[in-house]
């Protein structure tokens, strides 16, 4: 019994799936912490282009 624990922490089979799993949830962090940051500039730029292009005519800024 004592072997078979000891084997089954050494055992590495399903270590790099971990790490990548980690990373994606560490990007997908950032990612959101970024869009959180520039959320309002974005939401600006956004309603110009929309405004833009409904109202061609317009003055531009």
């Amino acid at each position: 019994m004592l072997f078979f624990l000891r084997q089954l922490f050494r055992r590495e089979d399903g270590q790099g799936l971990v790490e990548y799993g980690l990373i994606i949830a560490l990007v997908a962090l950032v990612v959101v912490g970024l869009l959180t940051q520039l959320g309002d500039t974005l939401w600006d730029k956004f309603n110009e282009i929309i405004e833009a292009l409904t109202n061609p005519g317009g003055t531009g800024t």
